[in-house]
């Protein structure tokens, strides 16, 4: 069984208390492994997950065979961060810059993108395991990372895509997808009940299915037919027919085809687009746009590294009606 996490703790405070308040000094002995054990009733393995991140920050300093001794006893206070994100855009900027504003100038902020490779994800992560004293991660659709998650020496904090199956064991910033996507069409039915079959357009590679979930759920409560697709090139639009798109090349596409079809964004069919730009705000009368805070996500998750209580946090989505809809 995986000891919970924040046990090595334990280990972490006792050596940098005891430095702090002058008990240790520069190359006396800590206790010993078994000692730990003993004295807080933890598994080497957490006990060894405490010493390693204490080794890592450069306080102590193995001598093979005899233990563990004080190799420093500056104490650094500010938080050095590992940030991985699943890829760069837009919108991941107005998250980054936002969190950079917030976190101050005593943190030290690597960034690194996976781009939804599972392989380079594990890689990027376990490269950086004992190397930070904070690790922000976003795993995207990822499951069973449960595992390597608990063997990073550090905190981790988990951003946008949440799996319900970590919930207490590590702070998050999140998006519901699901609840987000039913209360928004649910908050503009007056409007939406124009309409009479909801297309989701999305490729389920790398974005989360549970849009589409939330979807169905609100069609089958309020008897709208519904249909996921992955593009919408190509495709003739029907009369009727309310679009939920998220990659703005299908938004293009949606507009070019108006040029093809005499047919009007929200009078003859409607748009309802992911994540809000400047853009959408003009772009063929008004985009609706379904859209999370990206830059509350940065204050929130720069107010968590502070904060020793393990907190799910979802972030607030809001629903920007336009003469698409």
């Amino acid at each position: 069984m995986t000891e919970n996490k924040s046990k090595y703790k334990l280990i972490v405070s006792h050596v940098t208390d005891r430095i702090q308040a002058n008990e240790y000094r520069n190359g006396d002995r800590i206790p010993s492994i078994n000692e730990f054990r003993s004295a807080y009733n933890l598994s080497r393995d957490t006990v060894f997950a405490g010493l390693r991140e204490l080794v890592s920050k450069g306080i102590i300093a193995p001598n093979h065979g005899v233990g563990y001794f004080v190799k420093s006893t500056k104490i650094e206070t500010g938080h050095n961060i590992f940030l991985l994100f699943n890829e760069l855009n837009g919108f991941k900027e107005v998250l980054f810059k936002s969190f950079m504003e917030s976190i101050g100038s005593a943190a030290t902020v690597d960034l690194y993108f996976h781009n939804y490779n599972r392989k380079v994800f594990e890689t990027l992560v376990r490269e950086a395991n004992n190397k930070y004293t904070d690790y922000i991660i976003m795993s995207g659709k990822f499951q069973g990372i449960g595992d390597l998650l608990g063997s990073i020496s550090g905190r981790v904090f988990l951003l946008d895509h949440f799996h319900p199956e970590l919930k207490g064991k590590y702070s998050a910033v999140y998006q519901d997808f699901e609840k987000n996507t039913y209360e928004a069409l649910d908050s503009g039915l007056d409007l939406v009940r124009k309409y009479k079959r909801i297309l989701m357009v999305q490729k389920e590679e790398k974005e989360p299915e549970e849009r589409y979930d939330g979807l169905k759920a609100f069609c089958n409560n309020h008897g709208f037919a519904h249909e996921y697709i992955s593009e919408t090139g190509g495709r003739e639009i029907k009369k009727g027919d309310l679009f939920i798109v998220v990659k703005d090349e299908d938004l293009a596409d949606l507009i070019k085809q108006t040029l093809v079809q005499p047919l009007k964004p929200g009078k003859d069919f409607g748009i309802i687009s992911y994540n809000d730009t400047p853009l959408k705000e003009v772009l063929a009368g008004g985009i609706t746009t379904l859209s999370t805070d990206f830059r509350l996500m940065g204050k929130t998750m720069a107010k968590l590294i502070d904060t020793k209580a393990i907190l799910t946090i979802e972030n607030p989505w809001q629903l920007n009606i336009r003469g698409s809809l």
